[in-house]
């Protein structure tokens, strides 16, 4: 069957640590625990869609080494479409991330395989962006790669998400006019848009920038603090449901996904994002990256603090 969702992005080896603080410049700490757990913000994206209900199409590239083998398993395993995952020589890419006690994280990201994704890669495999609906970027994988692919997919009529992330500066100006959605966080916002976002009044200063620039719509996550919705003539705060955190890693990646499956069965705007938010919620009472992911049992079981 023609995939909903489509995902164009990076699929990494998770190297966790649990530690009772983040560490400071120079300093060693002892930590509590540690795993190796399937990530990458496209692969978690993929996974979150797909268990949200999605048939979903992943476009990425994988090493030669046992992380590869393993992380393109783990798509498999959630009956996500692998034939545009192509195995290249060397070294998948992995993130080291460490996890303290009041949940938050700090993360490094080594692209390996990912940044040999390029446009003609994502080109080969045009005919997976054309049974889209939905296709989900996010900065990962090369920046010419990203741009060719929301290009494309406007090109096609796909609805066309952007999750710019890790952003450390403005978009290129030509990539607005070809994003549906455009969903950051609040460190996010603030690099492309230039307005420090520490509360719901900035993030609308911020996203008004964004929506200035060009992008369709804009979904500013907040955290607990819930979302910011903004079009060119509304702003909309979406409260976040209350659950007890444990780790947010994956959160941001579980709402995209969500969002994006959501879209693709028929639900309204204001439906996806809400679904999206439960699912995010969720995935925070959970350890780790596709394993705190939900199901859509999950979600349609759900019932707040």
């Amino acid at each position: 069957m023609p995939a909903k969702v489509v995902v164009v992005g990076s699929l990494n080896m998770d190297l966790v640590t649990r530690a009772e603080r983040l560490p400071r410049g120079g300093e060693t700490l002892i930590g509590t625990s540690f795993a190796t757990v399937s990530g990458g913000k496209g692969a978690n994206q993929a996974v979150a869609a797909a268990r949200l209900g999605a048939r979903v199409s992943m476009i990425g590239c994988v090493g030669s080494d046992a992380y590869g083998e393993q992380l393109r398993g783990a798509l498999l395993a959630e009956q996500i479409d692998c034939q545009a995952v192509s195995v290249v020589e060397g070294s998948s890419g992995v993130a080291l991330i460490v996890v303290d006690d009041s949940s938050q994280n700090a993360i490094v990201i080594v692209a390996g395989s990912n940044g040999l994704l390029g446009p003609e890669t994502v080109a080969r495999f045009d005919a997976v962006l054309q049974q889209a609906e939905v296709i989900i970027c996010q900065l990962e994988v090369p920046l010419a790669t990203v741009g060719y692919t929301l290009k494309r997919g406007q090109a096609l009529g796909k609805t066309v998400i952007l999750n710019p992330a890790p952003a450390s500066g403005p978009l290129p100006a030509e990539w607005y006019a070809s994003i549906n959605y455009l969903i950051p966080n609040e460190s996010e916002a603030t690099a492309l848009s230039g307005v420090m976002v520490d509360s719901l009044e900035s993030a609308e200063a911020a996203a008004a920038c964004l929506i200035k620039a060009g992008a369709g719509k804009v979904i500013i996550t907040l955290g607990a603090q819930g979302l910011l919705f903004a079009s060119e003539d509304e702003f909309e705060r979406f409260p976040a449901p209350k659950v007890k955190a444990i780790d947010t890693t994956a959160a941001g990646d579980t709402f995209v996904g969500g969002f994006a499956a959501a879209l693709a069965s028929g639900m309204t705007e204001a439906e996806a994002i809400r679904f999206g938010q439960v699912a995010a919620a969720l995935s925070v009472t959970r350890a780790g990256a596709q394993p705190s992911i939900p199901s859509l049992s999950d979600v349609q079981a759900f019932v707040p603090l």
